[in-house]
């Protein structure tokens, strides 16, 4: 037998690379392009139908996440913490938000408030431990205190210092919220208040679900290596990716009834559960109706009936990201342990497969060949919501200079 000649393609050859279309034509991006260019090369005005995904580079290039960390994270409510956290008066938690370091405390009134964790003297962090009790909060790096509302009362050896007036060098304070037993702060005290922010819609919706009957069980943490964007789009492509990714979580969920509402800040999406074809835990554990509420932009609401887990996504960097779960159960008594373990290994087999094709994408993002991508209609107006919602909060931070080019990909 005569073996077949092998030859290889010529790029000319293929006349359809060489059509114009309007994703084509749009102005190359690279590393130098600026950050005004690069922000403005997403279009938010143009419909489901005909949107793209934004450049690759808002996936890559630290401008964008410091513009992020300047804006989406500080114009919007972030989730930090639970009520029952703060139970106790001098009960506190410490955690970053924006890339700031934030410190909440319940006073002697009852009431949780916000500071960044920033002493007035040198800076050092007041409460350096993630959580804990104290009657006062004192600095250990020079003894500088202030009271549990965040007033300073004590600076040591501070005698002959001029011009000096300790009402004016308390804690400076952020806007705490609290809703549905979570705590939100916000850094720019500006703006929409939490009950705005999230809408009548959500507030009505999430009210329907009674989460007051249930109770939190633990906490787990898994770093992604990804950008915190793409592990965002990954949770709001509509169940695009379930039946391929997850075919556990799939034998239980109807994919031909999968629903996506979208809201002002926020996307519902929704499956009936059905009996499970494949696997026993996941057909155990998941009941009822499946509801997955994204609030913009990094909080999740897993809800089945009597079982829920909550995602805080936060950026650690270009390409790392921090998932942080809480898990609740109706019933998290010793008698119900077991059964609420096997319910979180079965969310952390699913978080397994999503941390895997999110660090594919990631790599992928990195590719010469791609720049952008197009969505689909059926399943992916939740991402197109949380691109357009970016781009509005980037475009307020953009610098009056914007020509500075990339610094790190």
């Amino acid at each position: 037998m005569n073996p077949v000649p092998l030859r290889t393609e010529h790029l000319s050859d293929r006349r359809h690379l060489n059509d114009e279309s309007p994703y084509e034509a749009q102005p190359l991006l690279n590393v130098a392009t600026s950050l005004k260019q690069l922000i403005e090369s997403y279009d938010p005005n143009l419909l489901l139908s005909e949107a793209s995904t934004p450049s690759r580079f808002w996936y890559s290039d630290s401008r964008v996440l410091e513009l992020e960390q300047q804006t989406v994270f500080s114009l919007s409510w972030q989730m930090v913490g639970r009520a029952e956290q703060f139970r106790e008066p001098g009960q506190y938690i410490t955690c970053d938000v924006a890339g700031e370091p934030m410190l909440l405390v319940a006073g002697h009134d009852g009431v949780v408030r916000g500071f960044y964790n920033v002493c007035r003297h040198h800076a050092a962090a007041v409460m350096p431990e993630p959580q804990g009790r104290a009657e006062q909060l004192r600095c250990p790096y020079h003894g500088w205190t202030y009271n549990l509302e965040g007033a300073l009362v004590v600076t040591p050896e501070f005698g002959g210092v001029c011009h000096f007036d300790k009402s004016r060098n308390g804690l400076a304070p952020v806007q705490t919220a609290i809703w549905q037993g979570w705590v939100f702060v916000k850094l720019v005290s500006n703006g929409l208040s939490l009950e705005e922010f999230l809408g009548e819609d959500l507030t009505r919706q999430i009210q329907k679900l009674k989460l007051e009957q249930l109770s939190w069980f633990e906490r787990r943490s898994y770093t992604v290596r990804c950008n915190w964007k793409v592990f965002i789009d990954n949770y709001l492509d509509g169940g695009y990716h379930v039946p391929h990714i997850h075919g556990a979580l799939n034998s239980v969920l109807d994919h031909s009834a999968y629903s996506i509402e979208s809201g002002d800040r926020f996307c519902l999406q929704s499956s009936p559960i059905v009996s499970g074809k494949t696997d026993a835990q996941t057909s155990e554990t998941r009941k009822g109706q499946a509801r997955y509420y994204w609030i913009y932009p990094n909080f999740m609401i897993n809800w089945y009936e009597g079982v829920m887990d909550t995602n805080l996504v936060l950026p650690r960097g270009n390409n790392r990201t921090e998932v942080i779960f809480d898990y609740y159960f109706t019933d998290v008594s010793a008698t119900a342990r077991e059964k609420n373990l096997t319910s979180v290994a079965v969310s952390e087999r699913i978080q397994d497969e999503d941390v895997t094709i999110c660090e594919s994408v990631q790599r992928g993002l990195s590719s010469r060949s791609y720049s952008t991508g197009r969505l689909s209609v059926r399943r992916e107006a939740g991402e197109h919501l949380f691109h357009r919602l970016l781009h509005a909060d980037l475009k307020t931070g953009l610098p009056n200079d914007a020509a500075n080019t990339a610094k790190d990909h």
